[in-house]
Formats: C-alpha cells, structure tokens, sequence
C-alpha cells in the first residue's frame, strides 16, 4: 500500500512538472499571450464540462463565445466590462436556442450553457484580471505585480492540494463529504489549507510589495476557497457518473480535473488582493 500511495505521488509529480512549465511561461508573457492561453485552456475545459453534460445537449458554441468574451473583456477592459459581457450572454445563449431545432429539454440546454460559461469563463477573466493587477508606489514607480499573485495563487492551490492529499493519506479518519467525494478528509482538509497558506506566505517572502499579512490573508483566500472548487467539480462529476473529465492528463483525468481547485481559488485570491492593494 505504501509503495503504491508513493507511485501515485510521483505520477502527480510527473504530471504536474510539465503543466507547471507551460503556465509560468504563459504568466510570465502577459498580455495577449496569456489571455489567448487561457481561451484555450477555458475552451479545453469547457468542452470536457460539456461532454459531461451531453445528455443535456448544451450550446456549445453559444458557450465556447461567450468564455472568450468574458476573457476579452476582462483584458481590454475592467471588472465592469466583465459584469456587462457575463449579463450579455444570457441573451446570447438564447439566440442559440432560439436557432436551435425545435427540440423538448431546451431549458436545460440553457443551464448547461450558462454553468459552464459562468463557472469556467468567469474564473478564467478573474485570471486575467489579476494578472493585470499593477501597483502604485510612493516615487510615482507603477509595478507589475499580477505576475507575483497569479503564482502566488497557484502555489497557494497546488501546495494546498499536495498537503490535503498528504495529510489525508496520514492522518485522515472523518469523512469530509462521503456523498460527494468519500476519499476526502476533515484531516486533509485542515492539512491542505494549512500548506496552501504556508505556500503563499513562502512565496510573498520573494515579494517585497507584498507584506507578511497580507500574503497570509491572500493565502487563507486561496486555500478556503480552492478545496470549495474541487468538491463542486466532484459534484458534477458524481451526478454525471463520471470519475474524470476527460483524459488529457492520463490516468489523472482531464484539464478541468487538474484546474477544478484553481477556478475558484483564482477569484478569491483576485478580491483579496485587490482589496488589500
């Protein structure tokens, strides 16, 4: 059993390596890069939601549409522009609908639709809304600083996910949600928010714009909320009766898999920092 949970480690590692590689050079680019690399990864992720979701025969293009928007305006743009964008693709979705065929079920066409868009898209535009976070100093100097929050947020989610795992494996005894992820432990969860925070903190040490309590009130943000994001994706998930997404990333499931604690961690760590900065 043991050499077993060490192997599965090690995969995670192995996965996680290249992964890691591709979204540093994305967040390091900016600007157009990274808002074009997140489209794809939110069309990526999207597409996985919506095979789920087949039986409810979603508007796929409708969705794929209104993700980008919600991206674009989040990067030429401000939270009000991706306010606007989010109310505007309910109107959108139902010109889908209205030029679908004629069919029984089109009102869960529209559900499925909007819950990808708004869970997917709206996470994805808070992604490049905190990649675009600057910072006035005192001698006029206007600094970059979304770069350091993005990573500061993923290593806040993925340290958190590694302690859950870990601290679950060791010392996980109370079930956490049985009906929604029965692996999962009160243990682990305390583990994980516990390392997320640590992470973020670690991470602020590297950053001298930001200080010692705020990077622990952005890593309480971010490690709160991611565990919230992968027990929603594990609700779906179970209420599909699937075990993963899809299969981008072997026996590890799909991007939405490997992204589901993030979604949600990226717009928390957005409003705390932004309320702090």
């Amino acid at each position: 059993m043991a050499g077993a949970r060490r192997s599965d480690l090690g995969a995670r590692i192995v996965v996680a390596i290249p992964a890691l590689i591709i979204a540093g050079l994305l967040v390091g680019a900016g600007g157009t890069v990274f808002a074009a690399g997140l489209i794809a990864l939110g069309v990526i992720c999207l597409h996985e939601l919506f095979a789920l979701l087949a039986p409810w025969r979603p508007l796929r293009l409708a969705g794929f549409i209104g993700l980008a928007a919600l991206v674009l305006a989040a990067h030429y743009g401000d939270q009000f522009q991706v306010v606007l964008v989010a109310a505007a693709i309910v109107p959108l979705v139902f010109a889908f609908a209205v030029a679908a065929p004629v069919r029984e079920g089109i009102t869960l066409s529209i559900a499925a639709t909007l819950l990808g868009v708004w869970w997917i898209g709206l996470a994805v535009a808070h992604a490049t809304l905190l990649r675009d976070v600057t910072l006035a100093t005192g001698d006029g100097r206007v600094l970059d600083v979304g770069f350091g929050l993005v990573i500061d947020v993923l290593v806040g989610t993925f340290v958190g996910d590694t302690g859950a795992y870990l601290g679950g494996r060791a010392f996980g005894r109370r079930p956490l949600a049985p009906r929604i992820s029965p692996h999962k432990t009160f243990e682990g969860l305390l583990c994980g928010i516990a390392a997320g925070i640590a992470g973020v903190w670690v991470a602020g040490l590297y950053q001298d714009w930001l200080k010692g309590w705020q990077a622990l009130v952005l890593g309480a943000a971010v490690a709160l909320a991611a565990p919230v994001g992968d027990l929603f994706e594990s609700l779906v998930k179970r209420d599909a009766g699937v075990k993963d997404t899809g299969r981008l990333f072997g026996v590890h499931g799909g991007a939405l898999d490997r992204l589901d604690a993030v979604l949600f961690g990226i717009v928390a760590g957005y409003y705390a920092a932004v309320a702090m900065l």
